[in-house]
């Protein structure tokens, strides 16, 4: 993939550091001053922690049915200025390929931005930590998946197969997509057609093909 060109910047590369990531364990439904866990949140022009935001009445909650799913790709990852912070921007694979973007920090638009080009790192972020734990204890990722969002804050979950069986596990999208770049086969991405139909940007068609 290629960064969107045109007003867009990318993402730098990372200086790698020892330091501590923010606490990110507050459960969904409550107000909280930190990031939720298995959350994402566009973090407008601060330089701390972002702040969850609290319910709003077009609040989307998790749908267990993988029928109200899309198939979508990582389409970008870059910095549109004069916003400071990097977003993500996520495309339906097949029509009308709508598309979904929210915003990261920086050091996980790396992590991500590094996944989506194969780059390595000389000490192992931690997407790529919990990859390679996970492929030594021979863990599938069976899919990645947005599973709702509350206000601004979006909800991912990590599905896993391994020895012992099946486990869905909640995190950040970022994570979730970085751990899925970074797997050694393709894995789904999976958006709740809800968050596209309430959030989705409908791109315009093509330009014609070249006679």
């Amino acid at each position: 993939m290629t960064d969107p060109r045109g007003g867009h910047v990318a993402v730098p590369d990372p200086v790698l550091s020892d330091a501590a990531d923010p606490p990110v364990d507050a459960p969904l439904g409550a107000p909280v001053q930190a990031e939720p866990a298995g959350a994402e949140t566009p973090s407008p022009v601060s330089d701390g922690p972002a702040e969850a935001q609290e319910a709003t009445a077009d609040a989307v909650a998790p749908d267990p049915q993988l029928s109200r799913f899309s198939m979508a790709l990582v389409s970008a990852v870059s910095v549109d200025l004069p916003n400071q912070h990097p977003t993500v921007v996520l495309r339906e694979s097949e029509s009308p390929r709508r598309q979904l973007s929210f915003s990261v920090g920086l050091p996980e638009a790396v992590a991500l931005s590094h996944a989506m080009r194969r780059i390595p790192t000389p000490r192992p972020l931690t997407p790529e930590l919990l990859s390679g734990i996970l492929q030594s204890f021979d863990v599938d990722v069976v899919a990645v998946r947005l599973v709702g969002r509350q206000g601004s804050i979006y909800f991912a979950e990590l599905d896993l197969q391994g020895r012992s069986g099946r486990s869905v596990h909640s995190c950040r999208p970022s994570d979730a997509l970085t751990v899925a770049l970074l797997q050694p086969v393709p894995v789904p991405i999976l958006i709740d057609r809800r968050l596209l139909d309430l959030d989705g940007d409908v791109l315009p068609p093509g330009p014609p093909p070249a006679a």
